[in-house]
């Protein structure tokens, strides 16, 4: 009962009042983790239900290790039977229970989206369409959409098909169904689906895990989609001991089928809700709390709070308008080396945020000039890989060797004989007899096929046939080693000295080691192929570990939700981008890229800096661009001391260094009209010379640089002329002068 001490009222209040529906809304840094495992410390410590009993579900799986740490350390190792985890972790696990009454084997492979597109390719081209018209991508996109909607094959032929694109899909959606069920497969979504079915078509299983689970807990609600929010109403139907936790404020994840209406309308579905307001902010500033709620105060549609802090007022957010995204990469590699000298920062301490994951590239090519570490979040994670891939895809043989991608993917590879000629010979005579891809390979000579193909074929299900029996004898890593090695692939990366072929190997290696950990961790109920299977096709590359952890953090937005940094910069603030140009067609999508700001404002602890430039390259053309409309919603009472006022232009004069020969070049600093730092170059020192600069020539007139390329001698600019159109001009003899 101690731990109750570290809270405040209201935190006290939402962690003691147990029964019924509660509802927590928790603003940015207020401490909804600590509230939520507190929660649960105290639903088990006071005995009013077993660990087992409880059932919390997060969004992923390090929210839900680091709770469930803190939750032990809070009352021992009861903690450790506690259901915790991801709504697809906890809904596999109990799938693998009862997957049979579906007609599933407790074994089914889990496709990531990789696995799913490569079916729905194979689809299109067995159906002979045009992938460019249509695209198996959006198809799979639409029938994700469709299932996190609960909408199934019939439903969606029935209600949905308006035009030749949507029938299309609908062929595909039951096409796609049937083949993922003939794998013993299911996806993502389907982890989400069949639980619904599941419990629809077995009443008596509902009952079951309903009188199992007598206190739900639901983190992150705001990003629940429809199928999520059934499923947690049906557990929760018998007790009705459910408490979500969430903010409206931060609901930024519609595109994966995430609705705000499930948290604005939980209280009408649950009249005599409780509802809990955690409004104290404890991780930053007054100055980055007050401007965080000017932003979102500016929503129609949201839970009325107000979000406070009591610490310190803390530095202005400061504002870099910059003549070009490589300009705004400089400034932003020379804040940070600026702010580690003054305020003893690490790497780690700064996170680079931004809208599109394109617009990592430049900052990337100055942090590296700067030798400063980072790492760039989003990019492919490590199970994504090819060479982790095509290891995988033999040990999920191994386990379900009904799995129709792994056995398309690795049949051939190492190279075996195997041709696509063969191959699809082996998909017609499936399609025509009602079989799988691996039911056809162990009947390969009643379909006209023989020699060495055939004979290629036989020895391949002789080989996964072995590995069945190794992976039911042997623990998760003597299995997966013995494997890598028969399998070839091993040798396979050996042979190919590359730098490249030699960092495939290390993956390897990286991905035994984890199967060795898992093998030897006396946390696991089970060490098997199976079960490590199981683990790591939920993982995702926020669960994955860095050796160097002092590194500058570049990533989405939309990734860094839940994360915090003592300094953040929000670079490309602009329209079109931020907002970007898509969700400029509704207030709802307007409102949610405003959310979207507000949860990049809240990253930041103790300096935040936003950032924008006057011209940025765009599929490959030069664009123009004008601030963010919502850096001009923030007041100026939180902006730096430069833009709080109005003022007339006061010229001064003096001098920068030109960083290229060390030489001095004349400047002339002026204030803007709203008080912000103007700068005019006079002079000629065409080394500073940079995309967005404004220009003067004796001939041309007035001009935009919209390029730069080539060195030394050979470094030529694109001019953009407002009398006389593009020039490209060789700079040794451009007789350029530089204005802006």
């Amino acid at each position: 009962m101690e731990f109750l001490n570290e809270l405040n009222e209201v935190q006290r209040q939402a962690v003691t009042s147990l029964e019924g529906p509660h509802m927590i809304i928790a603003g940015a840094g207020s401490g909804k983790t600590r509230v939520l495992t507190f929660r649960l410390a105290f639903i088990i410590s006071q005995g009013v239900a077993d660990a087992f009993e409880c059932l919390a579900l997060t969004f992923t799986n390090k929210a839900a290790k680091e709770m469930r740490e803190r939750i032990q350390s809070l009352i021992g190792s009861e903690g450790k039977n506690l259901w915790m985890g991801t709504f697809h972790s906890i809904f596999s696990r109990i799938l693998r229970q009862e997957a049979e009454k579906l007609g599933y084997t407790r074994n089914f492979t889990i496709y990531d989206a990789e696995d799913a597109l490569k079916i729905v390719k194979s689809i299109v081209k067995e159906l002979n369409l045009d992938d460019k018209k249509f695209k198996p991508k959006v198809i799979h996109n639409f029938i994700s959409g469709a299932k996190n909607n609960l909408i199934d094959p019939a439903e969606y032929a029935a209600s949905y098909v308006t035009d030749s694109f949507t029938n299309v899909v609908s062929r595909i959606y039951g096409l796609y169904n049937t083949r993922l069920f003939n794998s013993n497969a299911m996806d993502f979504d389907d982890l989400l689906v069949k639980p619904v079915e599941l419990f629809e078509a077995h009443p008596e299983v509902l009952y079951h895990w309903q009188n199992r689970f007598k206190y739900i807990m639901v983190d992150e609600f705001q990003d629940t989609n429809h199928a999520q929010y059934v499923i947690t109403k049906m557990l929760a139907a018998k007790h009705e001991n459910i408490c979500v936790v969430g903010d409206d404020a931060q609901s930024i994840y519609s595109f994966r089928g995430a609705t705000i209406q499930n948290i604005l309308n939980f209280r009408k579905n649950y009249p005599e809700t409780k509802i809990f307001k955690l409004e104290q902010n404890y991780r930053s500033t007054q100055t980055i709390v007050g401007a965080a709620n000017q932003i979102i105060s500016r929503n129609k549609n949201q839970i009325q709070k107000t979000v406070f802090t009591e610490n310190s007022k803390g530095d202005h957010i400061q504002i870099i308008e910059a003549a070009s995204e490589t300009e705004e990469a400089r400034s932003v590699v020379d804040q940070i080396r600026e702010q580690k000298m003054r305020y003893n920062y690490r790497n780690k301490d700064f996170a680079i945020l931004y809208r599109t994951n394109a617009q990592s590239r430049s900052m990337e090519s100055e942090l590296r000039r700067a030798n400063l570490d980072y790492k760039v979040f989003g990019g492919l994670s490590f199970y994504k890989r090819k060479e982790i891939k095509d290891v995988l895809a033999y040990l999920r043989l191994a386990i379900n060797p009904q799995d129709e991608a792994s056995l398309t993917r690795v049949i051939n590879y190492p190279a075996r004989g195997i041709g696509d000629t063969t191959l699809d010979k082996l998909m017609i005579a499936a399609n025509d007899n009602g079989l799988n891809r691996w039911e056809t390979l162990q009947r390969v000579r009643e379909w006209g096929l023989g020699g060495r193909a055939a004979a290629a074929i036989e020895q391949f299900v002789l080989q996964i046939r072995a590995y069945g029996a190794v992976a039911q004898k042997e623990d998760a890593y003597e299995a997966a080693a013995y494997i890598a090695k028969h399998s070839g692939i091993l040798k396979e990366l050996h042979q190919d000295k590359s730098i490249e072929s030699l960092s495939r190997w290390e993956n390897v290696q990286e991905l035994l080691n984890a199967a060795k950990q898992f093998s030897e961790d006396q946390d696991n109920d089970s060490h098997n192929l199976e079960s490590f299977l199981a683990e790591i096709s939920l993982f995702t590359d926020q669960d994955e570990k860095h050796e160097n952890t002092d590194f500058v953090t570049l990533m989405t937005i939309h990734s860094a939700k839940g994360l915090e940094f003592p300094s953040v910069f929000l670079v490309g603030m602009e329209e079109e981008l931020f907002p970007s140009f898509m969700a400029m067609q509704s207030r709802a999508d307007l409102e949610e890229e405003r959310r979207l700001f507000y949860v990049a404002v809240t990253r930041a602890e103790h300096r935040l800096t936003l950032t924008h430039a006057k011209s940025r390259f765009r599929y490959g053309k030069p664009s123009f661009n004008e601030v963010s409309r919502f850096v001009e919603e923030i007041g100026q009472e939180y902006l730096m001391s430069a833009r709080q006022t109005s003022r007339p232009m006061v010229k001064q004069e003096t001098e920068r260094v030109s960083p290229a020969e060390g030489r001095f070049q004349p400047v002339r600093r002026s204030l803007d009209s709203r008080g912000g730092a103007a700068e005019e170059i006079i002079g000629d020192d065409l080394t500073l010379l940079s995309t967005g600069m404004e220009v003067v020539h004796s001939k041309f007139g007035s001009g935009k640089v919209v390029n730069i390329e080539g060195k030394d001698a050979d470094r030529k600019a694109t001019v953009f002329f407002k009398d006389k159109g593009q020039k490209v001009l060789l700079l040794k003899y451009a007789k350029l002068k530089i204005v802006h």
